[in-house]
């Protein structure tokens, strides 16, 4: 999906959710047990509820590798499944160099159907630059992330006082541009999402944090919106998990729906 078919998506959908596709076996409702491939099963009941309100799915890779072939197959059947219109990313942090990222983007863009995969820039260039050479597609890379651990690394400061996860921002971004590169920044990081937003003004922002971890929408937009929107706010577990009943679905539905509300709020504000 081009940048401009994804930005016309949004205003069509006046939405600019991303839901996270992280099943668990022990936590999907217990009715859907009965069917030959459970997980299968209730993603495609949470696309079929949600896909008019989201304009992307992110099926996280490692909940479906840990099923061994069975869940590679599973997640082959729902990235088929999930709408043309969507934008799909393939939240598979993926961070090696040379042939060995080649083949990793190759996985995702050619045997797979993916818009785009997450990557770790920790080896550098050349760990990035191979999800760039597929026409089309994006690399989404680690930008500041939002859990705990972050603290160890991300927030070192340079001589000039700049931290890491500004430096790497700024390296990263010259490596692709605004139609092939995305950056991933947690929302309870809003504070600093206004540096970043200033480093990178045109480049897409992949969101996470929103929802059970507490970020807020209004503080990311208000610090990460651009004139494109340059935002995809991601929600999993307040989604598809809003409900254990058989009416899960309808109910993740809501908790999309007051979303793509408060969204389309916003979107509105934008075309003043």
């Amino acid at each position: 999906m081009t940048r401009q078919e994804l930005i016309a998506e949004i205003h069509r959908k006046q939405s600019f959710l991303c839901i996270g596709l992280d099943p668990e076996l022990d936590k999907i409702p217990s009715h859907l047990k009965t069917f030959d491939d459970p997980i299968f099963e209730f993603n495609k009941r949470i696309i079929d509820a949600t896909a008019e309100c989201a304009v992307a799915f992110k099926p996280n890779t490692a909940f479906y590798e840990a099923q061994g072939v069975r869940g590679w197959e599973t997640l082959e059947k729902t990235l088929n499944y999930i709408p043309k219109n969507c934008f799909v990313i393939a939240d598979a942090k993926r961070g090696d160099i040379g042939n060995t990222a080649f083949n990793y983007a190759k996985t995702f863009f050619e045997a797979l159907t993916c818009d785009a995969v997450t990557v770790a820039p920790y080896m550098g260039k050349d760990s990035v630059e191979p999800f760039l050479q597929f026409k089309d597609k994006w690399a989404i890379v680690l930008g500041l992330t939002s859990n705990e651990g972050a603290q160890d690394f991300q927030y070192r400061t340079d001589v000039h006082n700049q931290p890491l996860f500004s430096q790497i921002i700024e390296k990263v971004a010259q490596w692709g541009t605004k139609d092939n590169l995305m950056f991933v920044v947690g929302a309870t990081r809003s504070e600093e999402l206004r540096q970043i937003r200033f480093l990178v003004p045109h480049h897409f922002l992949l969101i996470p944090g929103v929802g059970v971890q507490g970020g807020s929408l209004r503080q990311v937009v208000e610090a990460g919106m651009n004139e494109d929107v340059g935002l995809l706010i991601n929600a999993s577990r307040s989604i598809i998990y809003a409900s254990s009943g058989e009416d899960f679905d309808k109910i993740a539905k809501k908790e999309a729906l007051k979303l793509q509300a408060e969204m389309g709020l916003y979107l509105q504000r934008l075309k003043r």
